[in-house]
């Protein structure tokens, strides 16, 4: 099969195993495993950031997050269609009793006047402002990257308030290689930012939290919290700084591979692709075509095709290190075929 229904179907290279198999290891709960501590270390530093946490998935990292800067009844200004909202199993509720103030976005970029009035003021009846949120790249708009420009924007408008922005950066290493923006000109405009090492970079588990000192000592707490304080986790850490130190720069290619099949199924079939590809996702329109998204995915699951539903007419394709160009050209053929 070629999988192309998300990155996180990778699986981890020889090198990464052998990285698990000799890895140095301690207990990280009491601060001693060297691998993990080389993660953190390497990550603060990528991202220009005072500390870092490994924690075990985007999930438990954005709600470490989460409930590192809020207090329950607070608000968190988000968008409508960010990961944290729709995919976490409202966890943010669950778990920190905040709730979230969801506005409509634009490729994942709410209105600056949309954001600004919807800071809470003083009025008793109002919940405290804790959060703004925003999501780098963004998922449900097809791996779109919200430009440098607009989250600096959003930053000295969070300030204004004194309220901290976090950014779910689960594929910001996408945007940024796509963007050709440095990740620490990103950071500069964040006080703090999650990232994945399971997804564009291949690594089999993990992702990483980053922030200040302060931030990360709070966090590091709430992850014990959320279960997620692991004893000898070098093992699971190695494939993730490898992944880190190498998996980067060959993004590019996931990209050159998203092109070229939005191109060929524009080219070849009923379909619309409706999102701008900049990154390694493409969300395709059938509701032009005589089948319906269901019935899509099991025309390409027999030609050893996947895919995944997005929505009752749509379909996301996402490309990922386990997808070569002569994966593609398959895909491609497949749908002239078609």
């Amino acid at each position: 099969m070629i999988d192309l229904r998300s990155d996180t179907v990778t699986k981890p290279s020889d090198e990464m195993r052998e990285k698990m198999l000799t890895a140095l290891v301690g207990d990280d709960v009491y601060g001693e495993d060297p691998t993990v501590n080389e993660l953190e270390t390497y990550a603060a530093q990528l991202f220009g950031k005072e500390a870092a946490l490994f924690v075990t998935s985007g999930t438990q990292g954005n709600q470490a997050a989460i409930l590192s800067y809020t207090q329950p009844g607070q608000e968190i200004i988000m968008d409508n269609e960010s990961h944290v909202f729709l995919y976490e199993g409202a966890a943010t509720s669950a778990f920190a009793g905040v709730q979230s103030r969801t506005l409509a976005h634009r490729r994942g970029q709410i209105a600056i006047d949309d954001i600004e009035a919807a800071v809470r003021g003083e009025d008793i009846h109002f919940p405290e402002t804790s959060l703004i949120w925003l999501e780098n790249s963004h998922n449900r708009s097809g791996g779109s990257i919200l430009p440098l420009t607009y989250i600096k924007e959003v930053y000295q408008l969070a300030r204004s308030y004194h309220v901290p922005v976090h950014i779910d950066g689960a594929r910001i290493f996408n945007a940024s290689v796509a963007s050709n923006i440095a990740i620490k000109e990103y950071a500069a405009y964040a006080n703090s930012i999650q990232f994945c090492l399971s997804k564009g970079l291949g690594a089999p588990v993990g992702s990483v939290l980053v922030g200040d000192k302060a931030f990360i000592d709070r966090a590091r707490k709430k992850r014990k919290m959320l279960g997620g304080g692991l004893r000898q986790a070098g093992v699971i850490a190695a494939p993730g700084l490898l992944a880190l130190k190498s998996n980067v720069d060959r993004l590019t290619e996931d990209h050159e591979n998203a092109k070229r099949l939005a191109k060929a199924i524009e080219q070849y079939t009923a379909l619309k692709v409706v999102n701008k590809v900049e990154t390694n996702i493409i969300l395709v329109e059938t509701s032009a075509s005589e089948n319906s998204s269901q019935e899509w995915l099991q025309i390409f699951k027999a030609k050893g095709i996947l895919a995944v539903a997005f929505a009752p007419t749509v379909i996301r394709f996402t490309t990922h290190l386990d997808i070569s160009k002569e994966d593609i050209d398959e895909v491609i053929s497949t749908l002239k075929n078609l």
